[in-house]
């Protein structure tokens, strides 16, 4: 004990006099440990330590924040201050003493009470130490809450409740009765919320009827009538929650008594569902319903009450209640919003025709002073809106048009607005339909007043013009829609718009020139695809309407594949205008084909990640060059598309995995060499740039494609790369590597190759020895036997050969041939000389081994590392071979 009282003092003293010291945290944390180890029996007979007791709270009272000291560290030094002054008192606290231990309120408390008729205490505030103690118990129950210890919550309660019914003698005490019954009553009802969002709906019924008890006990001073009908809620709200058939009753008894202390909407609402909800019979629900119209409540709690009834399936009782509604706010100026849910409600059951009788009397009442408010009437078209566009989608288009027509009938004659565009080309669409033109023209001409810069009304114009043969105005609005198409389009009635859209459209629009018959309307989805047709039987009309249409998509649209569509069908429309024209219209179609061939050759540039397509528009603008004078200036196009093509379906070979569309490919590919040849040829014979390469280009693509083929005319071809003017090493390593590219496998002719690219490089002023290197890497690995099978002499000296070139230019420059190749001989040459011992050819194997090590000298950095390992393995198998000549020959 003495030593505690001497740490305890020294802790102290550092924390009263060093409160920025950096180990603040630590001090505290020491002090409050050996308070809570010691015995709460013992006592301390030293004053001084009262003394520390006390400046140590109040050095805990006055940190009034900042970051010196925490929360938490407050709280230890004043548990700290409160346990060393229990120590310091005696066996039989006086009064004072006593008040000062904040955890020995019960004492003082009991103290009080039994002493209560003494003189000595008429003066004493036990009115304060009955509020200190009320605090105290209910911090234990919220405490005890909080933790889920519910019992011990109850037991503090109940403490508090049995101090505020004891019956007062002083008028102080029955003040503090008041005002300590409605802090009980609140929390009471905090414990209850808390216990409901844990989903312990016993727990919470109890606090919260607690609550209700407590709150009843002084009405003056209760926390009010209003709060008392909240608690009373949300326990009819728990009961409905917890089990709705089995608390019917308690939850019904708890919303009447809290509509009786303080009426309000939400605990009408909720009579309502509980009956609902709790399958009560139709009368009392309808009971309920009485007493809720009878209450005053507005539209919109009513409007609720039918939607809670529909989905509890009680359908009868919501149409039935609907219409007292509406007849009860039949004054009303938002009765508009009651009659949309009706119309709602019987298009939901399929009672059409009771719907449209209602909006027929809204249609009326509109006119006739009973106008829908703004926000309703935008409900209701959207509404209207909606069954069109299913009706449309079914093919149903006379109903259709009657749900779009309900909608036009709410717009005054006169009025504007985008809405009402869209209507009308809505409508134009039904009338197309159903084969009414002049209907659907009188709809077009109606939106165009309203929104003429609309992308979707100039379309329509466009459709119904094409309809009546009227190329002229179907060309103005083809302008239209192309100028249009420079702005984003915004979406349309159910219609998804991408951000190709406008070019949509004008695809759109060349089909429906080719194909009159089909009308596609707003409502549709947009096709990519225009269906083919017999060009030769449309009409002159239709055919310059669609070229029209198919010019302008090429001109507006960013995908490939659709300009790709738009350039074949341009093509054989004009082909096939050509064929019925003079001689001076047919040079001017010609004219209008070269246009298309700068298109295709566009096109074709900006497909850099679609090979196909790439292939498609190079092919095309050949076929296209084709109808021209062909000139030099063409034949030099001609040759590069078909370069272009060749090379792109190369690129598409290479990417295939299946073995018939790779020969079909490969085949095509060949056509397109053999016909840019004649047409070098022909470049040739006028002359031609000693810098074009495309011969050399030629026989590259030639040799892939017959490699790949398994062509026996691969060897020709690769005769007529060595006669080339500018032979380039690296082409002939391309054609090395092609020559074993699966499928092909012409090892003799990738030697070849190899051989006379190594030849070329070391007759270069500067020696690349890098690709030195890898042309006898691949020499020897195509070389070296593989197997016992391939050991044969003639193998091995041609691989010896390619060893001693190697050693050859290593000499030369030892410092620029790469470390990591010689390191690679030296290996290969090490391991057949093991290869050959295995095998008895004594001989072979000493010197392809000696080959080995004669590389080790030309290693760098890796010369250390190697050379003691491979010395003593060269000895080892030099003395294996002594020994094996030397049994060879005792055998003989």
């Amino acid at each position: 004990m003495e030593q505690f009282v001497v740490d305890v003092k020294n802790l102290s003293e550092k924390l009263l006099h060093r409160e920025t010291s950096s180990d603040l945290d630590e001090v505290i944390e020491t002090l409050f440990k050996a308070i809570s180890t010691l015995d709460g029996a013992a006592k301390l007979q030293d004053s001084q330590m009262e003394e520390i007791a006390i400046q140590l709270w109040n050095w805990a009272v006055t940190k009034r924040g900042g970051s010196t000291i925490t929360e938490e560290q407050k709280a230890k030094v004043r548990h700290v201050a409160c346990r060393l002054l229990y120590l310091c008192g005696p066996e039989n606290p006086s009064e004072n003493i006593v008040r000062k231990q904040i955890l020995s309120l019960e004492t003082l408390y009991s103290k009080l009470t039994s002493n209560g008729d003494c003189a000595a205490d008429i003066n004493t505030p036990k009115g304060d130490i009955e509020k200190d103690l009320l605090r105290v118990l209910s911090y234990q129950a919220e405490s005890a809450v909080s933790q889920g210890q519910h019992q011990e919550a109850v037991s503090c309660i109940q403490r508090c409740k049995e101090m505020l019914l004891r019956l007062p003698k002083e008028v102080n005490k029955l003040l503090l009765s008041a005002c300590q019954t409605g802090y009980l009553s609140l929390l009471c009802y905090n414990f209850g919320t808390e216990t409901y969002s844990r989903g312990k709906h016993e727990e919470s019924t109890f606090w919260l009827s607690q609550s209700y008890d407590i709150g009843k006990m002084n009405v003056k001073y209760s926390p009010g009538s209003e709060m008392q009908a909240k608690v009373l809620r949300l326990l009819a709200k728990v009961y409905l929650e917890w089990d709705c058939q089995k608390y019917l009753e308690k939850a019904l008894h708890a919303v009447s008594l809290a509509n009786k202390e303080h009426m309000q909407l939400s605990g009408l609402y909720l009579k309502i569902s509980i009956l609902v909800k709790s399958h009560s019979p139709d009368d009392a629900v309808k009971s309920g319903l009485s007493e809720l119209l009878n209450s005053e409540v507005p539209l919109e709690v009513c409007l609720n009450i039918v939607k809670l009834l529909v989905e509890e399936n009680r359908e009868a009782l919501a149409f039935d209640f609907l219409k007292r509604v509406c007849q009860h706010f039949e004054s009303s100026p938002d009765l508009g919003s009651a009659l949309l849910m009706h119309i709602e409600l019987l298009l939901q059951r399929d009672k059409e025709l009771l719907a449209k009788q209602k909006i027929e009397d809204a249609i009326t009442g509109h006119y006739t002073g009973k106008q829908l408010a703004p926000q309703t009437l935008s409900s209701l078209h959207l509404l209207l809106w909606d069954r069109a566009s299913k009706n449309f989608e079914a093919k149903n288009y006379s109903e259709a048009l009657q749900w779009y027509n309900y909608s036009l009938s709410f717009y005054r004659a006169g009025e504007l607005d985008q809405n009402l565009a869209k209507l009308q080309r809505n409508r134009a669409s039904c009338f197309l339909h159903l084969q009414q033109l002049e209907k659907a023209k009188e709809a077009i001409e109606a939106a165009a007043r309203v929104d003429p810069t609309n992308i979707f009304t100039q379309f329509n114009i466009y459709k119904i013009a094409v309809l009546e043969n009227n190329a002229e105005k179907a060309a103005v609005a083809l302008r239209e829609i192309g100028a249009l198409a420079q702005n984003p389009v915004t979406s349309e009635e159910r219609l998804l718009v991408t951000e190709n859209a406008a070019a949509n459209l004008l695809s759109l629009a060349a089909q429906i020139a080719l194909e009159v018959s089909h009308i596609i309307p707003d409502t549709c989805d947009f096709s990519l695809t225009i269906y083919p047709v017999y060009f030769n039987t449309i009409k002159h009309e239709q055919q310059e309407t669609a070229i029209k249409a198919l010019e302008s998509l090429c001109e507006h649209s960013q995908d490939v594949a659709q300009i790709l569509t738009a350039l074949r069908c341009l093509v054989r429309l004009v082909l096939s205008a050509m064929e019925n024209t003079s001689k001076e219209n047919r040079n001017a179609d010609l004219d209008v084909l070269l246009s298309y061939l700068k298109t295709a050759w566009n096109s074709a540039l900006q497909c850099e990640h679609s090979h196909v397509r790439m292939r498609d528009f190079f092919l095309l603008s050949f076929q296209l060059s084709q109808l021209c004078t062909p000139d030099r200036g063409v034949l030099m196009g001609q040759k590069t598309c078909l370069l272009m093509a060749a090379a792109a379906s190369l690129e598409i070979c290479r990417s295939s995995d299946h073995t018939e569309q790779q020969t079909e490919l490969l085949t095509q590919t060949l056509e397109h060499i053999q016909l840019c040849k004649e047409i070098c040829t022909t470049i040739k014979a006028s002359g031609t740039s000693s810098k074009d390469k495309t011969d050399t280009l030629l026989l590259l693509y030639e040799f892939e494609v017959r490699a790949k083929l398994n062509d026996p005319k691969l060897e020709s071809v690769f005769e007529s790369v060595l006669e080339l003017d500018h032979m380039e090493t690296k082409l002939l390593e391309i054609m090395a590597v092609l020559a074993m590219e699966p499928p092909a496998h012409f090892p003799v002719l990738c030697k070849k190759a190899l051989r006379i690219a190594l030849s070329l490089h070391r007759k270069q002023p500067q020696v690349d020895f890098t690709r030195c290197s890898n042309c006898l890497h691949s020499l020897i690995q195509l070389t070296l036997p593989s197997g016992v099978s391939e050991v044969q002499p003639c193998v091995l000296e041609e691989v010896w050969g390619y060893y001693e070139e190697a050693l050859s230019i290593i000499a030369t420059a030892p410092e620029d041939f790469p470390e990591l190749e010689i390191l690679w001989l030296l290996t290969r040459a090490w391991n057949m000389g093991i290869q050959l011992y295995s095998l008895a050819h004594y001989p072979e194997a000493e010197r392809w081994c000696g080959l080995g090590m004669s590389f080790l000298k030309h290693l760098g950095s890796l010369q250390d590392s190697y050379q003691t390992q491979m010395v003593g393995l060269y000895s080892e198998v030099l003395d294996r071979l002594d020994k094996a000549k030397k049994n060879l020959i005792i055998e003989e």
